[in-house]
């Protein structure tokens, strides 16, 4: 919750008792070399003590140490946080009257060289500009020895002065976008829920523009010199964003994520709590800034999955700490979304949450024709493309290059095939840590594990059978923009996925090259699906949604038809109807028609009766209780008998 650098780095380590006599008499063979190494040296690193020993099972001795009064621990704190230093330049106050200097320039009679350098530095000291030394140099293209001969003469001087990292525009704003009748009403609506309701929910169709709605209030919260901030399930999702916000509101507007240095983080952490930044935009770490005159939470796409953080700890749900977060400074909560969550429109049509609605898209637009494809049975072919793209898309695919439009192929896995299989035997490759199947990746030529990271090389021999044959089974994003570029080569093609954002700025290049049609075809993972805004866009195509529909989960209704929803969001937002085709084996899956007629309330209907008929949140709470230990046996026994003590007390409210 914390940047990592607001923490203070210690290291342990030992110091020799110099009122001690130095008899070793009663040490064991560990003790007495610790002992005689502390007597040579006085301090030892607790590294040392663990090289010394050959072992890290150094705390035992160490302890023994202490209490006989050979030595004491001793902790070296070090701040971790490093202020950026940079060199200013400044004029001499020998020559801060204009007299003087005038006469300085007049009488200058050699060294044209310095000169030029001066003369350029006045010039940048007029446009009211604070200089570095290295942006002097780079402008005058000077040499470092023609400053140094500056500061020796006492013309100039240079100074190191600590900076901040986060360089905040500081232009004025331009201008707020025009709303609509619509979008006024809803901003009225809202305003007054918010009277009486802390936290009211945006349920406005995709591209009605719910973006606008937020920037009048957050300039609403800047009139009022409170704080507000924005979150974003994505960090994809920021760079588009932060532009417009800019656009709106000027330069006091500030972005925090995790892929920002830890440097960066504590400055932009300081200047929260300071109160200089009044509007944060962040994925759901930024739930934890310390905010100091809070007045506005929006939580965009609050239906997200990606609000939930499972690993590493701290295990939270960014919406609903948002909400408590709010209540702690009396704040207002306004969440938004296409498709929210059954607990958030439950919670809604309770009267525990304002409602406001938007039904039509902003503009005139109209939302996007969808098309089913049966795609049972492409799996087994033997043409790459045939195991990808049914005719029908494939034709649409042409089409849409043909009139210059752009497309987006969604497939809801990374690397080359979601995993190997022995042809032999059926075994499949996995991992050593989590017991789940590895991910080929063509690329780096490794398979992977995507719950924890581990990577191994490339299977060459079954550990089952012996065998040397393995199918690649299904696909995964990385083999989709191989296919796609090979059979569509005037086609430009991107991918946009984990493996392909691995940088600060890398995802907000690939968005401002789509959004400049520097490509046609972006292939991606759900990254490419939530709130972006393509005017461009014409075609979407899901690729595998029985894999969204079959997933073991009780909200996989729910979340296949937010996804898929959503992906058909991003097409004909501007201009024309968009088209999006959905590849799926099971045409009489209940979530399909829902989809098809962009039909929310009878989604939540359906899904809410069923949840309350088999007790499942809103109207209940789950607890996951997890039984670990290295001996599977002793694992299996401890949730057994802690199954039997729980059913005492709970009946039947236990699975599993």
């Amino acid at each position: 919750a914390l940047p990592a650098n607001l923490k203070l780095n210690s290291e342990s380590q030992l110091e020799w008792n110099p009122l001690h006599d130095g008899q070793f008499n009663d040490l064991n063979d560990a003790e007495f070399l610790v002992a005689e190494a502390l007597s040579i040296r006085q301090t030892l690193h607790f590294s040392e003590v663990q090289d010394l020993l050959e072992t890290t099972a150094i705390y035992g001795v160490v302890k023994k140490l202490v209490d006989k009064g050979i030595c004491w621990v001793w902790e070296n704190l070090q701040d971790r946080y490093r202020p950026k230093w940079e060199s200013k330049v400044y004029l001499s106050p020998a020559y801060a009257q204009e007299a003087a200097l005038e006469k300085l320039l007049n009488e200058w009679n050699k060294a044209p060289k310095q000169l030029a350098l001066l003369l350029s530095f006045l010039q940048g000291q007029q446009q009211g500009q604070s200089i570095t030394s290295s942006q002097l140099l780079q402008k005058a293209q000077a040499s470092p020895a023609q400053l140094k001969a500056l500061t020796d003469k006492n013309i100039l001087i240079v100074r190191k002065e600590a900076v901040d990292r986060l360089q905040l525009d500081n232009h004025q704003a331009l201008q707020l976008p025009n709303l609509s009748l619509q979008q006024q009403s809803a901003l009225e609506e809202i305003q007054t829920a918010h009277l009486d309701k802390s936290v009211c929910l945006l349920f406005g169709i995709t591209g009605s523009g719910k973006t606008e709605i937020y920037l009048h209030l957050l300039a609403n919260c800047l009139h009022k010199n409170q704080q507000a901030l924005y979150l974003l399930p994505e960090i994809a999702l920021t760079g588009q964003m932060i532009r417009r916000l800019e656009s709106a509101l000027g330069g006091r507007v500030a972005v925090y994520h995790s892929k920002f240095n830890p440097n960066e983080r504590v400055e932009l952490w300081q200047r929260v709590a300071l109160g200089e930044i009044k509007i944060v935009l962040g994925a759901r770490s930024a739930v934890f800034l310390p905010f100091s005159q809070l007045g506005l939470v929006i939580c965009d796409e609050e239906h997200d999955g990606s609000y939930k953080q499972q690993d590493p700890a701290p295990r939270y749900h960014c919406r609903d700490a948002a909400i408590y977060l709010a209540q702690l400074y009396g704040a207002k909560v306004l969440l938004g979304s296409a498709t929210p969550s059954i607990e958030s429109f439950a919670h809604a049509k309770e009267g525990k949450y304002g409602l406001v609605q938007l039904k039509e898209r902003f503009g005139h637009a109209t939302l996007p024709d969808i098309f089913l494809a049966d795609n049972k049975g492409m799996k087994q072919k033997k043409e790459p493309l045939d195991r990808l793209l049914t005719p029908s898309l494939h034709q649409a695919i042409a089409e849409t290059l043909q009139r210059q439009e752009q497309i987006i192929l969604f497939q809801n896995r990374r690397g080359f095939a979601p995993y190997l299989l022995c042809d032999t035997c059926g075994w499949i490759p996995q991992c050593a840590q989590c017991d789940v199947s590895l991910t080929f990746h063509k690329f780096k030529h490794q398979l992977a594990c995507h719950y924890c990271g581990s990577h191994y090389p490339i299977n060459l021999v079954c550990a089952a059978c012996g065998n040397h044959h393995f199918s690649q089974k299904n696909f995964g994003t990385e083999q989709v923009e191989e296919t796609i570029r090979h059979h569509f080569p005037q086609a430009r093609v991107a991918r946009m996925d984990h493996d392909t954002v691995k940088g600060k700025h890398d995802h907000e290049k690939i968005i401002q090259q789509f959004e400049a049609r520097e490509m046609d075809i972006l292939v991606g993972t759900q990254m490419v699906v939530k709130g972006l805004d393509f005017p461009h866009l014409r075609l979407v195509g899901i690729l595998d949604a029985d894999g969204l529909l079959g997933f073991a989960d009780f909200r996989v209704n729910e979340r296949a038809f937010q996804l898929m929803e959503q992906v058909s969001g991003r097409a004909g937002r501007k201009g024309e109807t968009g088209q999006v085709w959905i590849q799926v084996s099971n045409l009489q899956h209940p979530v399909l028609p829902w989809v098809k007629d962009h039909d929310y309330e009878a989604m939540f209907q359906s899904e809410i009766n069923s949840r309350q008929a088999f007790d499942y949140p809103p109207f209940t709470r789950l607890i996951q209780i997890t039984c670990k230990h290295k001996d599977p046996a002793v694992a299996e026994a401890a949730a057994q008998a802690l199954r039997a003590q729980l059913e005492a007390h709970l009946g039947n409210m236990i699975q599993g």
